[in-house]
Order: C-alpha cells, then sequence, then structure tokens
C-alpha cells in the first residue's frame, strides 16, 4: 500500500514518526475490507463458514497492522532481510484470505490487494513480483471463469493497477536508499581523504622542517651551543605542534591562520638558510581564502624545502590571489601528492590553481579566486 512508500531508511531506530504512527495509515486504508463485510453480512453460507469468515477478517486485519508496525520498525523489506515474523505474517495473511472463501465467495479477491503490498514492501523483490503476479492472475481467472465473475472485473482493475503503482513505488523507494547509501560511502572516502591530506600536510611539513632543524644542531653543537640548544627547543616545540595538529585534523578542528603560516614558513626557510620575501598584507584575502591560501602556502613551503634547493622564496598577498615562487631547480617530471593535495584544496574552495615554472627555472605555485 502507498503508506509503505513513506518509509525511511532510519525506521529501525524507532525515532521516526512513520515508523511510530505508520500504522494509523495502515488502518485508515483497512477502509477498502468493507467488502468483505458486507459480503459476510449478506452471505448464504453455513453459520460455521460465516463464523469462520468473521474469525479470518479480525484475524487479517490484526495480522495485517502488527505487520505493518514491525515493518516500518525494522522487521525488513525494501532491500532489507525480512525478519522470521515477517513471513509468518504473509503466510497467515494468506490463509485467513482462504479460509473466508466459503463465506464470502468471489469478494474474498478483495484481501488481494493487501497481500500484495505487504509482500512489496514488506518481504523481497523477488516476492513482489511472484504475489504480483499471482494476484493478478487469480483475479483474471475468477473473473473470466467462474459464473457471474464479470462483477469483479472492477477488482481484477483494482490489483493490475495496485501492481504497477507497488512495481514503481518500490523501484524508487530501492534506488533513493541505494543513492543514499553511495553518497554517504562517497561523503565517507572524501572525509578520509581530506583527513589523510591535512595529516600529510602537517607531518610532511613538520619532518622536513625538523629534519633540517638536526642537520643545523649537528652542524652548531661546537661551534655554536647555544644556538643549538635554541634548534632544538624549536625541533620540540614543532614536534609538539605537530602532535597536536593530527590529533586536531582527526577531530576536525584543525585550523591554521594565514598568519600564522607565514610566520611558520619563514622560520623554517631561515633554518635551510632561504631568504623569504612577503609582499601584501594576509588581509588582502577573506577569512574563508586564507585558510585554503594556509595551507597551500604550507605545503609550498614543503615542497622548496624538500626539492627546490632555492636560496630566495617570494610571497605575493593580493585580494584574491596568493603567489609563491622560488629561484630553485624547477618542477620535477611528476606531480607528488603533495601538488594534487594543493590542486585538491584549491577546487574545493572555489579556486584556480597553477603550477608553472618563473622566469629563471624556478617554480611558480598561483591560487586565483
Amino acid at each position: 500500500m502507498t503508506p509503505h512508500a513513506k518509509r525511511e531508511t532510519n525506521s529501525a531506530t524507532g525515532k521516526d514518526p512513520w515508523a511510530r504512527f505508520g500504522w494509523l495509515m495502515a488502518v485508515i486504508w483497512l477502509v477498502f475490507l468493507v467488502y468483505p463485510v458486507i459480503a459476510l453480512l449478506r452471505s448464504e453460507a453455513p453459520p460455521a463458514w460465516v463464523i469462520v469468515g468473521w474469525v479470518a477478517l479480525v484475524a487479517f486485519i490484526v495480522l495485517y497492522v502488527t505487520g505493518f508496525m514491525h515493518g516500518m520498525r525494522g522487521g525488513g523489506g525494501l532491500g532489507r532481510t525480512p525478519s522470521t515474523r515477517q513471513w509468518i505474517t504473509f503466510a497467515a495473511l494468506i490463509l485467513c484470505a482462504l479460509l473466508s472463501v466459503p463465506a464470502e465467495g468471489g469478494s474474498a479477491l478483495s484481501f488481494l490487494p493487501f497481500v500484495m503490498s505487504f509482500a512489496s514492501y514488506g518481504l523481497t523483490r523477488a516476492w513482489h513480483w511472484i504475489t504480483t503476479i499471482a494476484a493478478v492472475v487469480v483475479t483474471a481467472l475468477c473473473v473470466f471463469l467462474l459464473p457471474g465473475g464479470i462483477s469483479y472485473l472492477s477488482i481484477l482493475a483494482i490489483v493490475a493497477l495496485l501492481g504497477v503503482v507497488n512495481t514503481v513505488s518500490t523501484w524508487l523507494i530501492l534506488r533513493s536508499a541505494e543513492a543514499e547509501r553511495l553518497g554517504l560511502e562517497l561523503a565517507t572516502s572524501e572525509g578520509r581523504e581530506a583527513v589523510a591530506r591535512d595529516v600529510h600536510d602537517l607531518i610532511g611539513h613538520s619532518l622536513t622542517v625538523v629534519g633540517l632543524k638536526a642537520q643545523l644542531v649537528r652542524r652548531l653543537m661546537d661551534s655554536d651551543p647555544e644556538r643549538a640548544k635554541a634548534e632544538l627547543a624549536d625541533i620540540e616545540r614543532l614536534t609538539a605542534e605537530a602532535i597536536a595538529g593530527v590529533r586536531s585534523t582527526v577531530a576536525g578542528a584543525r585550523v591554521t591562520t594565514l598568519v600564522e603560516q607565514l610566520a611558520s614558513s619563514r622560520d623554517s626557510f631561515r633554518a635551510a638558510d632561504i631568504e623569504m620575501q612577503v609582499e601584501g598584507e594576509p588581509s588582502a584575502l577573506s577569512p574563508v581564502q586564507a585558510i585554503t591560501a594556509s595551507w597551500i602556502l604550507r605545503e609550498a613551503t614543503t615542497n622548496t624545502l624538500r626539492h627546490a634547493r632555492a636560496q630566495t622564496v617570494r610571497v605575493l598577498l593580493l585580494p584574491g590571489r596568493l603567489v609563491v615562487e622560488d629561484d630553485g631547480v624547477g618542477i620535477g617530471a611528476a606531480e607528488g601528492n603533495g601538488i594534487r593535495g594543493m590542486r585538491e584544496r584549491a577546487a574545493a574552495a572555489g579556486a584556480a590553481f597553477a603550477l608553472g615554472a618563473t622566469e629563471d627555472a624556478g617554480t611558480r605555485v598561483e591560487v586565483t579566486w
């Protein structure tokens, strides 16, 4: 029945309103069982069969409503494995319909739409087709083979129409659930990639700087012990910051300001004896742009320290624009994870990313919003 189409995938939690109050719609749809009621009231069958018919009708109503509620609250169906209770309820519904035939005659066909809908929304896709085809065939045989069966032609039309409605409706629900599942998987994958990228940027940059400072300390141990101690203190600070950065990134709370990153990059270049020139002010970028710019500057700093063998780095800050240039050996043959990460960050921020060579064969990184 159409109320089943309202069922959401989170109904199993019991907090979904349809899981809690959907049975009201099931009760409303039971108004169509008025035809078996009328047939029982007018029945000329033996009283025993009439009593059986009334008992079967009441049992059918109870089974249908409780089965409906059970399915809405996680009993299965629509892509989920039906519980044993659902199968037992389905069999009992068919039995009740059969027991009502001696007293109701052809009016017992009115039970079929309910059985069809229970199979479509509460069982498997295969049983949707089995039940739908069986209901259409049985109704058609009664209409065209039984004496006076033409009077049940309207029931045949309802059964056929409901078969189409249930088929389309359940297909749309299953497609929607599949799309939601794929969307969740994609969001999870993108979230993992974002965390991996953040951790890569943080660890890669921090370890690069720590390595440079460790080399500097080794050179200064004998000639300048005091500066060596200061560099060791910086190594300790950088290590603590990296650990804190990884933790906050995993927690989704890592935010590095552009001002902080400029200071960090300057300190890192100083340790590698690279001059850093900054033109413009961080305020030239909006707060949102500055977050992306800080990450890209961090990765550009790491790449320069690792690969460029540069003497000078120039950082240009303009409204909606970040440029990082060095006078090193230029771009390598293949792009690594760092460059791919910068492209992804720029794209996610709605910015254009450009990587090229400078006039003196160095490397130029440009991000434009």
